[in-house]
């Protein structure tokens, strides 16, 4: 069988589902989502049969994807969501050449927010007896060859092996950052060695260094500002990672700006790693909302102008739609506006907002995604966005990819609020070239873009020759599977 993941074309390449990164509650999907889905099925059955093709080998070819946009844009405009829309010639659902000029790409693209969960980690033995996580998650993959028997077996659809072939193989991203999620010391799903382990499988294959990892410092635990040093001098630690929402044992957050913020940062100046990611929106729960809010961003960045603060996720708000920007609203990417306003912080400062789960959540909606591209570029500067995806929790950032290389704010709305026009120059910042400005990546990976001429790059090439890339997405999508996995998170 020429194709082992969904042989029948059941799964469209441009994925519209409820999967989370499992920070935030599933959102339900909206009828212009269920009617974007039914437009995009029809026309790869009747554009697959006019193209001489089974569905599946339409849907993965570069018509699929285009097809699939041209649905979403169909059925976001007949909703009257017009902010937005993804640029792509309606020939391009039939003309391969048309639609490879318009989905494929040859921008540098640099992730700065990756995950996996260690399949085989100490964290397994800290479960309940009995404890199947994120089982639902990994159903309808077919997975990287497994490495043993077990019943815990198919978390290898979320190990390091499945990781390099979602990202290095199914999509263009070029670079990644490994991140963490926010948990005790001893309950890591992802320690900063197992990160380390997998940065070493791919440079194995030829010694390019394509990942990253952040060193997760939660400043409000026991042990973990003691373990800066620790980790600054055992790990190539590219940048700290904190969560101001989370505290050990359910106790609130924190602001950057409060006395474990504080100590963080000059710890971070003193071991001379000045690059600190803050996850900022995406609210775990009402307890520490208030710290979730980007308020504290532009007070600490007017206090440290020579550490970068990286905002992950831009403060976005999951369930609330962005907007002209509005001076009152004390949440979302208005309340990191305001905060810069208020303390003079102007655009190309050492603020840097990141889309990991925003674009993703964005894309359901035009109008959303237009506010959101247009604010961040418009009061933090378009030398400052960070690309991020938030995979593999959203499975292959492919789909990412191509809905942002097509992707263009209305003339209308970058009229009346300044927002920019979408160019591929503004693209390939945003994809990976204001990364390059803070991230540090050795220049024998850059020169003569060495990552595209090593055996990673090779054997991308030669794989899609015929691409199998699965469409599906590991995060939980219901709310059961979202509280299953914060009962062993």
């Amino acid at each position: 069988m020429r194709y082992q993941n969904d042989p029948n074309g059941l799964r469209l390449p441009i994925k519209l589902d409820t999967a989370t990164n499992g920070e935030y509650a599933p959102i339900p999907l909206e009828p212009v989502h269920h009617q974007a889905r039914h437009l995009a099925f029809d026309a790869a059955t009747s554009n697959a049969r006019r193209s001489g093709v089974d569905r599946r080998s339409f849907l993965v070819s570069a018509c699929g994807a285009a097809s699939s946009l041209l649905a979403m844009n169909d059925a976001y405009a007949s909703s009257g969501k017009r902010g937005g829309f993804y640029q792509v010639d309606r020939e391009a659902a039939l003309d391969v050449q048309l639609a490879r000029s318009s989905v494929d790409g040859t921008e540098f693209i640099f992730d700065v927010q990756g995950h996996f969960v260690n399949p085989t980690g100490a964290w397994l033995k800290r479960l309940p007896p009995g404890s199947k996580p994120m089982r639902n998650f990994t159903s309808g993959a077919r997975c990287a060859p497994h490495r043993g028997p077990g019943e815990l077996d198919y978390l290898q659809c979320i190990g390091p092996d499945q990781f390099v072939k979602d990202v290095f193989m199914d999509s263009d991203t070029d670079l990644m950052v490994l991140s963490f999620v926010p948990s005790t010391r001893e309950g890591e799903p992802l320690t900063i060695e197992e990160a380390a382990a997998t940065a070493r499988i791919v440079e194995e294959l030829n010694g390019t260094h394509r990942l990253l990892v952040h060193g997760r410092v939660n400043p409000n635990q026991r042990g973990d500002l003691e373990g800066m040093d620790e980790l600054a001098a055992r790990h190539k630690i590219s940048a700290w990672k904190t969560y101001t929402q989370w505290g050990p044992d359910g106790t609130p957050g924190f602001f950057i700006d409060d006395e474990p913020g504080i100590r963080l940062i000059e710890k971070a100046r003193t071991l001379g790693i000045r690059n600190i990611a803050i996850h900022k929106g995406l609210a775990f729960g009402p307890k520490s909302y208030e710290h979730s809010t980007c308020v504290d961003i532009g007070r600490v960045a007017k206090r440290y102008p020579d550490v970068n603060f990286l905002i992950y996720h831009s403060g976005f708000v999951p369930d609330k739609p962005e907007g002209t920007y509005d001076a009152k609203r004390a949440d979302g990417i208005d309340a990191l506006v305001t905060s810069l306003l208020e303390n003079g912080i102007k655009p190309g400062s050492n603020v840097y907002p990141e889309l990991g789960s925003t674009w993703r959540l964005a894309m359901r909606d035009p109008d959303t995604a237009a506010h959101t591209i247009g604010k961040l570029v418009k009061h933090c500067g378009e030398n400052n966005v960070l690309w991020g995806t938030d995979s593999i929790w959203y499975g292959s950032p492919q789909d990412q990819i191509q809905a942002f290389r097509t992707f263009q704010i209305s003339p209308e709305l970058r009229d009346k609020h300044g927002y920019p026009e979408m160019t591929p120059a503004l693209r390939a910042k945003i994809f990976g070239l204001n990364a390059l400005k803070i991230y540090p990546v050795a220049a024998d990976v850059l020169k003569k873009h060495n990552v595209r001429q090593d055996k990673v790059a090779l054997q991308r090439q030669e794989y899609r020759e015929q691409s199998d890339p699965s469409f599906v997405t590991y995060g939980p999508k219901t709310r059961r599977e979202f509280l299953n996995l914060l009962s062993w998170g």
